[in-house]
């Protein structure tokens, strides 16, 4: 050291004041950085001068990178998955959400609650995605997935740790979803789809356990019969905007009724209604996109008359023009007129006095409904009213259905819709319900086309946690523990729903354990008697899409994740702006 520091003294010459100064207003890196260079210097004698920076962004820019971001990502993935585990089974809590508007939600599913949470974080906005992505292709499993892709990167945070590189994380991580899916296709049971029979029971035991963890799991059964008969309404293309769901407050849950055929609101009206009779059989149905009322001149409409004669020319015209439609309209044989536009007090009492009933201002999905199950076709014109373009039913009636009075349409012929009227006491708890019907229509959907089932509760997860454990002793490398580690990750749907409905998870986990190892493939927890079951034999049944969907989704927004070294996230638009200079005073003067 002598040398060195005579080194030193010869070409530098720094007093401790100003090397404290230094170490103040740098960062450590920079301070290192500064150290190597001035070492170096001192090494070979030169003068100290220091690069100027190579400014590549713009001020302001917020950037991080390396071990320290990943791990800052799986932390941030973590916080979100605390925030839903609470919810999962059928002991899963309630989550209250404000929205910024003031509105409150009460729900436990888990793609309403991650929608409405208002997460910033763009690596935890995966996890949202994932979530909505299994709402929408299955309806169900929403929160497992959230649960499953947090708890693999959880288990994956120690390897990067550890200088794993993540690329060899990720390969691993799409290997675990080869095998995982596999399996589940290799031990589900497939349904006869000719036995009809046998596959309403399976639909309806699905739609069962789906609402089994649901607000109205007491009545699982009444609306699970309810949910596979709106589905089997449908066309072989099953599509959702086909069946109705109303929410009319009041009444018990018990009062929700499927209409079989079309429902809707009744819509407003203006005097002469009541004249109007309020039933009718076998009636002809006009659905029209046409304004049936006297419309007020515009503000820029300008008539240049000479006598008053000449402006009653004008307003008679506009009478008969009114009245030809509605000519046209009851020649037609037509007994309800249903229109997207409003049908003005003029038209609603001429129709009154000739037997007919309208509604204008129809919902646009409810008219298309109605065509669905009655025929028919919207006009835009009255002139070519004919039978072919008239829809028509077995009984057309208005009834009151709690405080609201709704238009009914049943027995019709071309009957590919159905309607859900749902009765409840708060508004908030109907439309909770209503969320719950939406998965297990969801589910009943994804089963008729996908015919092949699992157990629930756990037993699917359980097995595959087992498989990959036995498969990972086959596998040499790095890969034989992230296999492993993603095994142990599988056993977080179980643990959870323990934890949830107060169970000893350790004890429940142990007894799993020894009954897959023993060859029950389809042992899960028992939620009702907190022991395990074979829950094939309990009818807790499920999808297999659900499962593979959700496998997937994990398992790709993990990789996703762990993929992700470097976030660069640049100011807010006008942030750093420099203020807009003051105008002149003309011809370029300033002031």
């Amino acid at each position: 050291r002598p040398l060195f520091c005579a080194s030193v003294l010869d070409h530098v010459t720094l007093h401790v004041a100003q090397l404290a100064e230094i170490k103040q207003q740098t960062t450590s890196s920079e301070l290192s950085a500064f150290c190597c260079l001035f070492v170096r210097c001192c090494k070979t004698k030169r003068p100290l001068v220091m690069q100027a920076p190579i400014i590549l962004l713009k001020e302001g820019t917020d950037t991080s990178q390396g071990k320290p971001q990943i791990i800052s990502n799986i932390n941030a993935c973590e916080v979100v998955v605390d925030a839903v585990s609470s919810t999962l089974g059928p002991r899963g809590l309630d989550k209250l959400i404000v929205d910024g508007h003031g509105k409150t939600t009460i729900s436990n599913d888990g793609a309403t609650i991650m929608k409405l949470l208002d997460i910033v974080h763009p690596a935890a906005k995966t996890l949202v995605d994932i979530s909505l992505s299994q709402d929408a292709e299955v309806g169900d499993g929403t929160t497992s997935v959230v649960l499953l892709a947090g708890e693999i990167l959880k288990c994956c945070k120690t390897f990067v740790e550890d200088n794993v590189h993540p690329q060899i994380l990720v390969r691993g991580l799409r290997k675990v979803a080869l095998l995982s899916i596999a399996r589940i296709k290799e031990i589900a049971v497939h349904v006869k789809r000719e036995d009809v029979k046998e596959m309403d029971d399976l639909l309806k035991k699905c739609a069962a356990t789906a609402l089994s963890s649901k607000v109205i799991a007491r009545q699982k059964d009444f609306f699970s019969q309810m949910v596979v008969d709106a589905v089997r309404h449908l066309d072989e293309l099953l599509p959702l905007n086909m069946i109705g769901i109303k929410k009319v407050k009041g009444g018990s849950l018990e009062e929700s009724r499927l209409i079989d055929g079309v429902g809707f609101k009744k819509t407003f009206s203006y005097a002469g209604f009541e004249m109007q009779r309020k039933k009718y059989t076998q009636p002809k149905i006009a659905l029209l996109n046409i304004e049936l009322e006297l419309k007020a001149e515009k503000e820029n409409a300008e008539l240049r008359i000479d006598n008053v004669e000449e402006y009653q020319k004008v307003v008679d015209a506009e009478w008969a023009i009114l009245y030809d439609k509605l000519e046209k309209i009851v020649d037609s044989g037509a007994k309800v007129v249903l229109s997207k536009l409003p049908i003005g007090d003029v038209a609603t009492q001429y129709f009154a006095d000739r037997d007919v009933f309208c509604a204008g201002r129809v919902p646009d999905d409810d008219l298309r409904r109605t065509i669905q199950a009655c025929g028919g076709a919207i006009q835009t014109s009255v002139s070519s009213l004919s039978d072919t373009v008239l829809g028509t039913c077995q009984l057309f009636q208005e009834e009151q259905i709690g405080g609201d009075r709704f238009n009914i349409f049943t027995g019709c012929p071309e009957a590919k819709t159905c309607t859900i009227i749902l009765r409840g006491g708060a508004e908030q708890f109907i439309e909770e319900t209503e969320r719950s019907l939406h998965d297990a229509i969801m589910i009943v959907r994804r089963t008729i086309k996908n015919d092949a089932i699992v157990a629930g509760g756990g037993a699917i997860e359980m097995e595959l946690s087992k498989y990959l454990r036995d498969y990972s002793k086959t596998v040499a490398g790095k890969e034989q523990l992230i296999i492993a580690a993603v095994a142990e990750a599988m056993e977080v749907i179980p643990r959870q729903l323990c934890d949830n409905a107060g169970f000893d998870s350790m004890n429940i986990l142990n007894r799993l354990r020894q009954k897959h190892a023993e060859g029950g493939k389809w042992f899960g927890v028992d939620i009702m008697n907190e022991d395990v079951a074979d829950n094939f034999d309990a009818c807790v049944w499920e999808p297999a899409m659900v499962k593979i969907n959700a496998i997937t989704g994990a398992t790709e927004a993990a990789a996703l994740i762990l993929s992700v070294d470097e976030t660069i996230k640049n100011p807010k638009s006008g942030a750093n702006d420099p203020p807009p200079a003051l105008p002149g005073r003309g011809r370029g003067r300033p002031m």
